[in-house]
């Protein structure tokens, strides 16, 4: 599909606030086993208009030509077990480029339409037993997103949970056995009016992030009037943005390409474990995913060494939702973890969630 005719999207650049957000969902995208981001949130704050953003930010990827695992050339994580075998075999399989695949997954979708299911028309009229992939198939290498997850059924997000967390998809049908690559970030949101969800599950989304509607008069207006210059004309607001656009993509594959070479000194490892114990988190998925978050953020910045403050800046995003809910506490979960941080770290103990947000993405 030419540039002219391809379906415009709001850009990713001239989303307006909203920072906590859009950094986790770099982050995320720098590395994707930080294990995705729960977005909680008042009805219309652009949570899904930042994700589809997201997607159409990055980079093209490339992609082994009518595979429906959008499997990588060359990465034998991200390979179907057809493409392995044809390259065991000295075939050399097309290559084209593809945007990353960005899939929408609706409430009403059954385990089948997730996970893949027997062919069965192919199964009537050749007598074979063939599998239709699902949408994990679709959304390996890219984002899948799930708009009100807390209304999901729970065994659809365990399923969706555990592929994420493994990369791969495992479907066991009608004698046909099949475990393909679905290296997906995965992406929920909510409005916590609707429902909250199972404290088990929300604990296996990497990050969690809280949005609110924007309050000040002057940036509602201007959110108002760049949602209007782009429903005019989105071609000339595209362009007009175009070169910040570039210029975070860039940004992103930089970082990328950094990541394995950041390191995190170990006096900072022992006191992010340090604040877990203090904040009674269980297991270690706290542990790891700061970890993971704090060498992501260096490498958005293009550090190779982790500081302090990466730590202060995501550690709220990768523990609150983490924290055993207390009736009677007043508390801000957030305000918990910061609290627990500046025991640990010894800081001002008056400071505030507020003064460790995270970076407004430029």
């Amino acid at each position: 599909m030419s540039s002219s005719r391809k379906r415009r999207v709001f850009p990713f650049a001239a989303v307006i606030g909203q920072a906590e957000m859009k950094l986790a969902l770099l982050l995320n995208v720098i590395d994707p086993r930080i294990g995705g981001v729960m977005i909680m949130g008042d009805r219309g704050t652009g949570k899904s208009t930042t994700i589809r953003a997201l997607a159409d930010l990055l980079p093209a990827i490339s992609v082994v030509q009518g595979d429906p695992y959008n499997s990588s050339p060359d990465d034998p994580d991200l390979q179907s077990a057809e493409i392995q075998q044809q390259l065991q075999d000295g075939i050399s399989p097309s290559i084209e480029k593809k945007q990353v695949p960005m899939v929408d997954l609706p409430l009403g979708a059954t385990e089948d339409r997730l996970c893949g299911t027997i062919d069965i028309e192919k199964a009537l009229s050749e007598g074979v037993r063939a599998f239709e992939p699902g949408l994990l198939a679709k959304a390996n290498r890219g984002l899948l997103y799930v708009d009100e997850v807390n209304l999901l059924d729970d065994h659809l997000v365990d399923v969706l949970l555990d592929s994420a967390a493994s990369g791969w998809n495992t479907v066991e049908r009608e004698g046909v056995s099949i475990r393909h690559p679905a290296r997906f970030v995965l992406i929920g949101s909510g409005n916590p009016e609707e429902g909250e969800l199972r404290p088990q599950l929300l604990d296996r989304f990497g990050m969690s992030v809280e949005v609110r509607t924007v309050r000040e008069p002057e940036l509602r207006v201007q959110v108002v009037d760049q949602r209007t210059a782009f429903d005019n004309d989105p071609d000339s607001f595209v362009s007009s943005i175009q070169s910040s656009q570039n210029a975070l993509q860039a940004k992103v594959v930089a970082a990328q390409d950094l990541l394995k070479d950041v390191k995190i000194d170990e006096d900072l490892r022992l006191k992010i474990s340090e604040i877990c114990g203090e904040l009674d988190v269980d297991g270690l998925r706290g542990d790891i995913v700061t970890n993971r978050s704090a060498k992501a953020l260096a490498a958005f910045e293009s550090r190779a060494e982790v500081t302090e403050d990466d730590i202060a800046r995501v550690i709220s995003c990768s523990l609150r939702h983490r924290l055993r809910k207390d009736p009677l506490e007043q508390i801000d979960s957030g305000d918990r973890v910061i609290k627990a941080f500046c025991k640990v770290f010894e800081r001002n103990e008056e400071t505030n969630v507020s003064d460790f947000e995270l970076a407004a993405v430029e």
